[in-house]
Protein backbone atom coordinates (compact mmCIF):
# COMPACT_ATOMS: atom_id res chain seq x y z
CA UNK A 1 0.00 0.00 0.00
CA UNK A 2 1.64 3.09 -0.83
CA UNK A 3 2.22 5.95 1.87
CA UNK A 4 0.34 9.47 1.72
CA UNK A 5 1.64 12.83 3.38
CA UNK A 6 -1.43 15.15 4.80
CA UNK A 7 -0.54 18.75 4.75
CA UNK A 8 -2.94 21.24 6.51
CA UNK A 9 -2.74 25.27 5.67
CA UNK A 10 -4.33 27.93 7.71
CA UNK A 11 -4.33 30.46 5.29
CA UNK A 12 -5.95 34.00 5.91
CA UNK A 13 -8.76 33.64 4.11
CA UNK A 14 -8.90 29.79 3.88
CA UNK A 15 -7.87 26.19 4.81
CA UNK A 16 -6.09 24.21 2.22
CA UNK A 17 -5.80 20.06 3.01
CA UNK A 18 -3.57 18.19 0.43
CA UNK A 19 -2.50 14.54 -0.16
CA UNK A 20 0.79 13.88 -1.41
CA UNK A 21 2.71 11.11 -2.58
CA UNK A 22 6.30 10.36 -1.03
CA UNK A 23 7.06 11.77 -4.65
CA UNK A 24 5.37 15.14 -4.19
CA UNK A 25 2.62 14.31 -6.67
CA UNK A 26 -1.10 15.95 -5.42
CA UNK A 27 -3.34 13.19 -4.85
CA UNK A 28 -6.16 14.82 -3.52
CA UNK A 29 -6.57 18.30 -2.55
CA UNK A 30 -9.61 20.32 -0.91
CA UNK A 31 -10.54 24.10 0.29
CA UNK A 32 -12.80 25.48 2.68
CA UNK A 33 -13.17 29.37 3.58
CA UNK A 34 -13.80 30.92 6.40
CA UNK A 35 -14.62 34.55 7.67
CA UNK A 36 -12.21 37.38 8.88
CA UNK A 37 -14.09 39.92 11.35
CA UNK A 38 -13.19 43.52 11.36
CA UNK A 39 -14.95 44.83 14.52
CA UNK A 40 -13.09 48.08 15.25
CA UNK A 41 -10.76 49.98 13.43
CA UNK A 42 -7.21 48.34 13.49
CA UNK A 43 -8.87 45.30 14.70
CA UNK A 44 -8.53 41.91 12.46
CA UNK A 45 -9.80 38.56 13.89
CA UNK A 46 -10.71 34.97 13.41
CA UNK A 47 -12.46 32.41 15.18
CA UNK A 48 -10.32 29.61 15.33
CA UNK A 49 -12.73 26.95 15.43
CA UNK A 50 -14.19 27.90 12.40
CA UNK A 51 -10.43 26.92 11.13
CA UNK A 52 -10.83 23.65 13.00
CA UNK A 53 -14.32 23.33 10.98
CA UNK A 54 -12.89 23.80 7.84
CA UNK A 55 -10.00 21.63 8.74
CA UNK A 56 -12.73 18.82 9.10
CA UNK A 57 -14.75 19.23 6.33
CA UNK A 58 -12.21 19.47 3.87
CA UNK A 59 -10.37 16.12 5.27
CA UNK A 60 -14.13 14.55 5.36
CA UNK A 61 -14.07 15.44 1.43
CA UNK A 62 -10.90 14.25 0.54
CA UNK A 63 -11.63 10.77 2.09
CA UNK A 64 -15.46 10.59 1.23
CA UNK A 65 -14.98 10.72 -2.36
CA UNK A 66 -12.72 7.78 -2.11
CA UNK A 67 -9.52 9.56 -3.32
CA UNK A 68 -7.95 8.87 -0.23
CA UNK A 69 -8.17 5.95 2.48
CA UNK A 70 -7.36 6.83 5.50
CA UNK A 71 -5.11 3.63 6.59
CA UNK A 72 -2.87 5.44 3.64
CA UNK A 73 -2.04 8.35 5.80
CA UNK A 74 1.20 8.08 7.14
CA UNK A 75 1.96 11.23 8.91
CA UNK A 76 0.62 14.79 8.66
CA UNK A 77 2.31 18.15 8.66
CA UNK A 78 0.06 21.61 9.72
CA UNK A 79 1.33 24.90 8.60
CA UNK A 80 -0.23 27.99 9.52
CA UNK A 81 -0.60 31.98 9.04
CA UNK A 82 1.99 33.86 11.28
CA UNK A 83 1.41 36.00 14.42
CA UNK A 84 -1.66 34.36 15.91
CA UNK A 85 -2.64 34.56 19.83
CA UNK A 86 -5.25 32.29 20.70
CA UNK A 87 -5.98 31.99 24.67
CA UNK A 88 -6.99 28.73 25.57
CA UNK A 89 -8.10 27.12 28.82
CA UNK A 90 -6.66 23.90 30.41
CA UNK A 91 -9.84 22.02 28.58
CA UNK A 92 -8.45 23.79 25.28
CA UNK A 93 -11.40 25.90 24.52
CA UNK A 94 -11.08 29.12 23.20
CA UNK A 95 -12.00 31.86 25.02
CA UNK A 96 -11.60 34.41 22.49
CA UNK A 97 -11.14 35.22 18.23
CA UNK A 98 -7.83 35.19 17.66
CA UNK A 99 -6.06 38.68 16.54
CA UNK A 100 -4.34 37.80 13.40
CA UNK A 101 -1.08 38.91 11.45
CA UNK A 102 -3.03 42.10 10.03
CA UNK A 103 -4.03 43.04 13.71
CA UNK A 104 -2.64 46.24 14.70
CA UNK A 105 -4.51 47.22 18.20
CA UNK A 106 -2.02 47.22 20.11
CA UNK A 107 -0.10 49.88 18.69
CA UNK A 108 0.15 52.28 21.44
CA UNK A 109 0.99 49.06 24.02
CA UNK A 110 3.99 48.83 21.78
CA UNK A 111 5.13 52.41 22.15
CA UNK A 112 4.85 51.98 26.35
CA UNK A 113 7.01 48.40 25.99
CA UNK A 114 10.10 50.01 24.61
CA UNK A 115 10.36 53.29 26.13
CA UNK A 116 10.46 50.77 29.36
CA UNK A 117 12.29 48.32 28.33
CA UNK A 118 13.99 49.82 25.31
CA UNK A 119 14.15 48.50 21.70
CA UNK A 120 17.79 47.35 21.47
CA UNK A 121 16.95 44.94 24.72
CA UNK A 122 14.20 43.26 23.10
CA UNK A 123 15.88 43.09 19.40
CA UNK A 124 18.92 41.26 21.22
CA UNK A 125 17.07 38.48 22.64
CA UNK A 126 14.43 38.08 19.45
CA UNK A 127 15.85 39.88 16.15
CA UNK A 128 12.82 41.36 15.65
CA UNK A 129 10.95 44.98 15.99
CA UNK A 130 8.33 45.19 18.79
CA UNK A 131 5.52 45.76 16.46
CA UNK A 132 1.84 44.87 16.92
CA UNK A 133 1.56 42.41 14.32
CA UNK A 134 3.18 40.26 16.15
CA UNK A 135 2.61 37.62 19.03
CA UNK A 136 3.86 39.44 22.16
CA UNK A 137 2.09 42.89 21.89
CA UNK A 138 -1.27 40.79 21.18
CA UNK A 139 -0.58 38.76 24.31
CA UNK A 140 -0.40 41.93 25.93
CA UNK A 141 -3.43 43.83 24.84
CA UNK A 142 -5.15 40.58 26.29
CA UNK A 143 -3.44 41.49 29.68
CA UNK A 144 -4.57 44.86 30.20
CA UNK A 145 -7.89 45.24 27.51
CA UNK A 146 -9.20 41.90 28.67
CA UNK A 147 -8.22 40.55 32.00
CA UNK A 148 -11.31 38.43 32.31
CA UNK A 149 -9.81 36.26 28.94
CA UNK A 150 -6.45 36.74 29.98
CA UNK A 151 -6.52 35.52 33.86
CA UNK A 152 -8.77 32.05 32.72
CA UNK A 153 -6.08 32.28 29.96
CA UNK A 154 -3.73 28.28 30.34
CA UNK A 155 -1.80 28.92 26.80
CA UNK A 156 -1.57 30.86 24.02
CA UNK A 157 -1.24 29.15 20.82
CA UNK A 158 -0.15 29.68 17.14
CA UNK A 159 -2.69 28.48 14.39
CA UNK A 160 -0.86 25.09 13.21
CA UNK A 161 -0.36 24.54 17.15
CA UNK A 162 -4.13 24.84 17.69
CA UNK A 163 -5.07 22.41 14.83
CA UNK A 164 -2.34 19.96 15.91
CA UNK A 165 -3.96 20.31 19.70
CA UNK A 166 -7.13 19.77 18.35
CA UNK A 167 -5.89 16.88 16.33
CA UNK A 168 -3.83 15.33 19.31
CA UNK A 169 -4.72 16.77 22.87
CA UNK A 170 -1.05 18.12 23.04
CA UNK A 171 0.08 21.70 22.89
CA UNK A 172 3.25 22.82 21.70
CA UNK A 173 4.91 25.76 20.47
CA UNK A 174 7.03 25.15 17.21
CA UNK A 175 10.54 26.52 16.93
CA UNK A 176 9.77 28.39 13.20
CA UNK A 177 6.72 30.63 14.81
CA UNK A 178 8.63 31.48 17.79
CA UNK A 179 9.56 34.59 15.92
CA UNK A 180 6.42 35.99 17.29
CA UNK A 181 6.74 35.77 20.68
CA UNK A 182 9.88 38.53 21.77
CA UNK A 183 11.16 36.40 24.70
CA UNK A 184 11.87 33.48 22.21
CA UNK A 185 15.56 33.94 21.60
CA UNK A 186 16.45 33.70 18.30
CA UNK A 187 20.01 31.91 19.15
CA UNK A 188 19.19 29.49 21.33
CA UNK A 189 15.91 28.41 20.17
CA UNK A 190 14.55 28.75 23.50
CA UNK A 191 12.84 31.19 26.31
CA UNK A 192 14.29 33.64 27.56
CA UNK A 193 12.88 33.89 31.02
CA UNK A 194 14.23 37.03 32.00
CA UNK A 195 12.55 39.13 28.97
CA UNK A 196 9.48 37.25 29.30
CA UNK A 197 9.71 38.75 32.99
CA UNK A 198 10.42 41.83 31.86
CA UNK A 199 7.48 42.06 29.21
CA UNK A 200 4.99 40.80 32.01
CA UNK A 201 4.02 37.07 30.24
CA UNK A 202 4.57 34.13 32.68
CA UNK A 203 6.44 31.87 30.61
CA UNK A 204 4.24 29.19 31.66
CA UNK A 205 1.60 30.81 29.82
CA UNK A 206 3.65 29.47 26.60
CA UNK A 207 3.53 26.31 25.07
CA UNK A 208 7.05 23.32 25.11
CA UNK A 209 8.98 24.13 22.11
CA UNK A 210 9.49 21.74 19.49
CA UNK A 211 11.11 21.16 16.27
CA UNK A 212 8.91 21.10 13.10
CA UNK A 213 9.42 17.79 12.66
CA UNK A 214 8.85 16.21 15.90
CA UNK A 215 6.19 13.65 16.32
CA UNK A 216 3.98 15.62 18.97
CA UNK A 217 1.51 13.41 18.98
CA UNK A 218 -0.88 10.85 17.42
CA UNK A 219 -4.76 11.60 16.08
CA UNK A 220 -6.95 10.71 19.16
CA UNK A 221 -10.18 9.01 18.81
CA UNK A 222 -12.21 11.94 19.31
CA UNK A 223 -10.52 13.40 16.36
CA UNK A 224 -10.85 10.46 14.19
CA UNK A 225 -14.67 10.26 14.81
CA UNK A 226 -14.63 14.09 13.35
CA UNK A 227 -12.42 13.93 10.50
CA UNK A 228 -12.51 10.49 8.98
CA UNK A 229 -8.84 9.97 10.25
CA UNK A 230 -6.97 7.01 11.85
CA UNK A 231 -6.79 7.24 15.54
CA UNK A 232 -2.87 6.95 16.02
CA UNK A 233 -1.49 8.34 13.09
CA UNK A 234 1.43 10.66 13.97
CA UNK A 235 1.62 14.48 13.72
CA UNK A 236 4.41 16.76 13.72
CA UNK A 237 4.27 20.15 15.07
CA UNK A 238 4.37 21.65 11.85
CA UNK A 239 5.21 25.78 11.08
CA UNK A 240 5.12 29.02 9.91
CA UNK A 241 3.42 28.81 6.46
CA UNK A 242 5.91 30.99 5.17
CA UNK A 243 8.85 28.51 6.10
CA UNK A 244 6.82 25.65 4.79
CA UNK A 245 6.51 27.21 1.55
CA UNK A 246 10.14 28.16 1.35
CA UNK A 247 10.57 24.41 2.06
CA UNK A 248 7.88 23.14 -0.33
CA UNK A 249 9.56 25.78 -3.15
CA UNK A 250 13.17 23.83 -2.22
CA UNK A 251 14.88 26.51 -0.38
CA UNK A 252 16.72 23.93 2.17
CA UNK A 253 20.43 25.57 2.04
CA UNK A 254 22.38 28.40 2.79
CA UNK A 255 21.92 31.25 -0.12
CA UNK A 256 18.76 29.70 -1.80
CA UNK A 257 15.77 32.01 -1.69
CA UNK A 258 11.48 32.24 -1.98
CA UNK A 259 9.20 35.44 -2.88
CA UNK A 260 5.69 34.84 -2.31
CA UNK A 261 2.51 36.37 -3.54
CA UNK A 262 -0.90 35.47 -1.72
CA UNK A 263 -2.61 37.57 0.77
CA UNK A 264 0.90 37.96 2.23
CA UNK A 265 3.63 38.52 -0.02
CA UNK A 266 7.17 38.56 0.39
CA UNK A 267 10.72 37.09 0.64
CA UNK A 268 12.46 34.28 3.06
CA UNK A 269 16.65 34.05 2.65
CA UNK A 270 17.68 31.02 3.71
CA UNK A 271 21.02 31.53 6.39
CA UNK A 272 23.46 30.08 8.13
CA UNK A 273 22.70 32.10 11.16
CA UNK A 274 20.41 34.28 12.72
CA UNK A 275 21.66 37.46 11.08
CA UNK A 276 18.81 40.49 11.46
CA UNK A 277 18.04 43.77 10.64
CA UNK A 278 15.40 45.73 12.48
CA UNK A 279 13.26 46.45 9.84
CA UNK A 280 12.95 43.13 8.54
CA UNK A 281 11.57 39.61 9.88
CA UNK A 282 13.66 37.27 11.66
CA UNK A 283 12.47 33.64 11.76
CA UNK A 284 13.97 29.85 12.37
CA UNK A 285 13.31 27.84 9.12
CA UNK A 286 11.59 24.95 9.67
CA UNK A 287 14.73 23.05 8.22
CA UNK A 288 16.81 22.61 11.86
CA UNK A 289 19.86 24.96 12.15
CA UNK A 290 18.79 27.52 9.58
CA UNK A 291 17.26 31.09 9.72
CA UNK A 292 15.12 32.51 7.53
CA UNK A 293 15.61 36.41 7.06
CA UNK A 294 11.91 37.55 5.88
CA UNK A 295 10.41 40.61 4.25
CA UNK A 296 6.58 40.56 4.80
CA UNK A 297 4.21 42.72 2.99
CA UNK A 298 0.27 42.84 3.05
CA UNK A 299 -0.43 44.02 -0.49
CA UNK A 300 -0.34 40.47 -2.24
CA UNK A 301 -4.48 41.09 -1.79
CA UNK A 302 -4.54 43.74 -3.76
CA UNK A 303 -5.38 42.05 -7.17
CA UNK A 304 -8.58 40.07 -5.69
CA UNK A 305 -9.69 42.96 -3.99
CA UNK A 306 -9.81 45.14 -7.70
CA UNK A 307 -11.26 41.99 -8.80
CA UNK A 308 -13.80 41.99 -6.72
CA UNK A 309 -14.38 45.87 -6.81
CA UNK A 310 -14.22 46.98 -10.16
CA UNK A 311 -14.17 43.31 -12.13
CA UNK A 312 -17.38 43.13 -13.39
CA UNK A 313 -16.03 42.91 -17.27
CA UNK A 314 -13.29 40.67 -16.15
CA UNK A 315 -16.10 38.08 -14.47
CA UNK A 316 -18.46 38.60 -17.68
CA UNK A 317 -16.07 37.57 -19.57
CA UNK A 318 -14.73 34.27 -17.70
CA UNK A 319 -18.33 32.91 -18.25
CA UNK A 320 -18.63 33.76 -21.56
CA UNK A 321 -15.07 32.39 -22.48
CA UNK A 322 -14.53 30.14 -19.95
CA UNK A 323 -11.43 31.71 -18.99
CA UNK A 324 -10.66 32.58 -15.26
CA UNK A 325 -10.96 35.98 -14.54
CA UNK A 326 -7.20 36.74 -13.15
CA UNK A 327 -6.52 35.24 -16.55
CA UNK A 328 -8.08 38.26 -18.27
CA UNK A 329 -6.85 40.44 -15.90
CA UNK A 330 -3.10 38.94 -17.08
CA UNK A 331 -4.52 39.55 -20.64
CA UNK A 332 -5.32 43.21 -20.72
CA UNK A 333 -1.90 43.84 -18.15
CA UNK A 334 0.05 42.48 -20.74
CA UNK A 335 -0.86 45.21 -23.20
CA UNK A 336 0.36 48.09 -21.09
CA UNK A 337 4.20 49.11 -21.16
CA UNK A 338 6.82 48.35 -18.35
CA UNK A 339 6.19 51.19 -15.96
CA UNK A 340 2.39 51.31 -16.65
CA UNK A 341 3.26 54.71 -18.52
CA UNK A 342 3.52 56.69 -15.01
CA UNK A 343 0.41 55.01 -12.90
CA UNK A 344 2.43 53.88 -9.56
CA UNK A 345 0.31 51.79 -6.98
CA UNK A 346 1.17 51.69 -3.42
CA UNK A 347 0.15 48.55 -2.13
CA UNK A 348 -0.37 49.46 1.46
CA UNK A 349 -4.29 47.77 1.37
CA UNK A 350 -3.76 47.30 5.56
CA UNK A 351 -1.05 49.34 6.40
CA UNK A 352 2.40 47.19 5.51
CA UNK A 353 4.68 45.35 7.34
CA UNK A 354 8.31 45.24 6.37
CA UNK A 355 10.70 47.34 5.59
CA UNK A 356 8.38 50.13 6.69
CA UNK A 357 6.26 49.12 9.49
CA UNK A 358 3.61 51.34 9.37
CA UNK A 359 0.44 50.48 10.32
CA UNK A 360 -0.97 53.83 9.00
CA UNK A 361 0.65 53.63 5.74
CA UNK A 362 -2.67 53.48 2.91
CA UNK A 363 -3.06 51.85 -1.09
CA UNK A 364 -2.57 54.71 -3.34
CA UNK A 365 -2.52 55.29 -7.17
CA UNK A 366 0.07 58.11 -8.23
CA UNK A 367 -0.55 59.09 -11.61
CA UNK A 368 -3.96 58.68 -12.55
CA UNK A 369 -4.98 60.82 -15.81
CA UNK A 370 -7.59 60.13 -18.51
CA UNK A 371 -5.22 58.37 -20.85
CA UNK A 372 -5.14 55.92 -17.95
CA UNK A 373 -7.62 52.18 -17.72
CA UNK A 374 -8.21 49.70 -16.02
CA UNK A 375 -5.47 47.60 -17.65
CA UNK A 376 -3.10 50.42 -16.21
CA UNK A 377 -4.55 49.81 -13.15
CA UNK A 378 -4.15 45.76 -13.28
CA UNK A 379 -0.50 46.17 -14.41
CA UNK A 380 0.11 49.17 -11.60
CA UNK A 381 -1.30 46.50 -9.29
CA UNK A 382 1.23 44.22 -9.59
CA UNK A 383 4.25 46.20 -10.46
CA UNK A 384 3.45 47.45 -6.81
CA UNK A 385 3.46 44.90 -5.42
CA UNK A 386 6.57 43.61 -7.05
CA UNK A 387 8.39 47.20 -6.08
CA UNK A 388 7.38 45.95 -2.17
CA UNK A 389 9.32 42.62 -3.02
CA UNK A 390 12.59 44.69 -4.18
CA UNK A 391 12.35 46.99 -1.50
CA UNK A 392 12.68 44.18 0.95
CA UNK A 393 15.67 42.25 -1.46
CA UNK A 394 17.11 45.49 -0.79
CA UNK A 395 16.41 46.06 2.69
CA UNK A 396 18.18 42.47 3.15
CA UNK A 397 21.59 43.92 1.67
CA UNK A 398 21.98 46.23 4.49
CA UNK A 399 22.62 43.28 6.56
CA UNK A 400 25.16 41.72 4.34
CA UNK A 401 22.30 39.06 3.23
CA UNK A 402 21.93 38.93 -1.02
CA UNK A 403 19.08 37.64 -2.78
CA UNK A 404 20.03 35.48 -5.94
CA UNK A 405 17.80 32.89 -7.69
CA UNK A 406 14.37 33.77 -6.16
CA UNK A 407 11.95 30.57 -5.95
CA UNK A 408 7.90 31.36 -6.35
CA UNK A 409 5.34 30.42 -4.83
CA UNK A 410 1.96 31.72 -3.83
CA UNK A 411 -1.18 31.88 -6.26
CA UNK A 412 0.57 34.82 -7.79
CA UNK A 413 3.04 32.73 -9.32
CA UNK A 414 0.37 31.05 -11.79
CA UNK A 415 0.62 34.57 -13.35
CA UNK A 416 3.32 34.28 -15.72
CA UNK A 417 3.19 37.87 -16.41
CA UNK A 418 3.31 38.74 -12.91
CA UNK A 419 6.73 36.54 -12.27
CA UNK A 420 8.12 37.93 -15.05
CA UNK A 421 7.32 41.59 -13.58
CA UNK A 422 8.70 40.80 -10.50
CA UNK A 423 11.64 39.20 -12.25
CA UNK A 424 12.13 42.68 -14.20
CA UNK A 425 11.71 44.88 -11.31
CA UNK A 426 13.97 42.95 -9.03
CA UNK A 427 16.57 41.75 -11.50
CA UNK A 428 17.02 37.98 -10.49
CA UNK A 429 16.02 34.81 -12.09
CA UNK A 430 12.85 33.31 -10.59
CA UNK A 431 12.15 29.95 -10.26
CA UNK A 432 8.21 28.33 -10.17
CA UNK A 433 7.75 24.61 -9.05
CA UNK A 434 4.55 23.85 -8.18
CA UNK A 435 2.88 27.42 -7.16
CA UNK A 436 -0.26 26.61 -5.44
CA UNK A 437 0.93 23.40 -3.03
CA UNK A 438 4.53 24.74 -2.14
CA UNK A 439 3.06 25.55 1.32
CA UNK A 440 0.67 21.91 2.27
CA UNK A 441 3.64 20.09 0.49
CA UNK A 442 6.50 21.83 3.08
CA UNK A 443 3.96 21.02 5.72
CA UNK A 444 3.64 17.39 4.46
CA UNK A 445 7.72 17.53 4.14
CA UNK A 446 7.68 17.94 7.68
CA UNK A 447 5.51 14.81 8.02
CA UNK A 448 7.35 12.59 6.16
CA UNK A 449 11.00 13.55 7.73
CA UNK A 450 9.25 12.77 10.77
CA UNK A 451 8.12 9.53 10.08
CA UNK A 452 11.21 9.02 8.67
CA UNK A 453 9.97 8.86 5.19
CA UNK A 454 12.63 10.55 4.12
CA UNK A 455 16.60 10.02 4.58
CA UNK A 456 16.76 14.15 5.17
CA UNK A 457 15.34 17.28 3.96
CA UNK A 458 17.45 17.78 1.55
CA UNK A 459 16.22 14.36 -0.14
CA UNK A 460 12.34 14.85 0.62
CA UNK A 461 13.35 18.33 -1.73
CA UNK A 462 14.86 16.42 -4.18
CA UNK A 463 12.21 13.76 -4.40
CA UNK A 464 9.49 15.92 -4.17
CA UNK A 465 10.05 19.30 -5.58
CA UNK A 466 9.95 20.00 -9.42
CA UNK A 467 10.77 23.30 -11.51
CA UNK A 468 7.94 24.41 -13.87
CA UNK A 469 8.76 27.37 -15.40
CA UNK A 470 11.58 29.78 -15.59
CA UNK A 471 11.53 33.82 -15.49
CA UNK A 472 15.03 35.38 -16.84
CA UNK A 473 14.61 38.97 -15.99
CA UNK A 474 14.77 41.54 -18.95
CA UNK A 475 17.22 43.86 -17.92
CA UNK A 476 16.32 46.94 -20.22
CA UNK A 477 13.06 46.41 -18.53
CA UNK A 478 15.17 46.60 -15.06
CA UNK A 479 16.39 49.79 -15.71
CA UNK A 480 12.98 51.37 -16.14
CA UNK A 481 11.88 49.83 -13.48
CA UNK A 482 14.88 51.24 -11.51
CA UNK A 483 13.46 54.70 -12.28
CA UNK A 484 9.91 54.07 -11.25
CA UNK A 485 10.89 52.40 -7.82
CA UNK A 486 12.79 55.38 -6.53
CA UNK A 487 9.43 57.19 -7.22
CA UNK A 488 7.95 54.09 -5.74
CA UNK A 489 9.70 55.04 -2.12
CA UNK A 490 9.46 58.80 -2.56
CA UNK A 491 5.60 58.93 -2.86
CA UNK A 492 5.58 57.17 0.74
CA UNK A 493 8.06 59.36 1.96
CA UNK A 494 6.20 62.17 0.98
CA UNK A 495 2.92 61.21 1.44
CA UNK A 496 3.51 59.33 4.95
CA UNK A 497 3.09 61.95 7.40
CA UNK A 498 -0.24 62.86 5.87
CA UNK A 499 -1.43 58.96 6.56
CA UNK A 500 -0.97 59.25 9.69
CA UNK A 501 -3.56 61.86 10.63
CA UNK A 502 -6.47 60.90 12.00
CA UNK A 503 -9.75 61.78 10.51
Amino acid sequence: MSKVLLGIDIGTSACKVAAFGTDGTVLAQAAREYSVYYPEPGFVEQDPMEWWKSVTDAIREIMDYGKIRPDQIAAIGIDGQSWSAIPVDKEGNVLHNTPIWMDTRSKDICSKIIEKIGFDRIFSVSGNAFEPTYTTPKILWFKYSKPEVYNKTFKFLQSNSFIAYKLTGVMTQDMSQGYGLHMFNMKTGRYESSLSDELGIPVEMLPDIYSCHDIIGEVTPEAAGITGLVPGTPVVAGGLDAACGTLGAGVVETGQAQEQGGQAGGMSLCLDSATAHPKLILSCHVVPDLWLLQGGTVGGGSLKWFRGEFGFYEENEAKLTGKRAFQIMDEEASEIPHGSEGLIFLPYMAGERSPIWDSSAKGVFFGLDYSKTRAHMIRAIMEGCAYALYHNIKTAEEAGVSAGVLNAMGGAANSALWTQIKADVTGRVINVPSSDTATTLGAAILAGVGAGLYKNFRDAVERTVTVKRVHEPDMEAHRIYSKYYEIYLEIYEKLKDTMRKRI
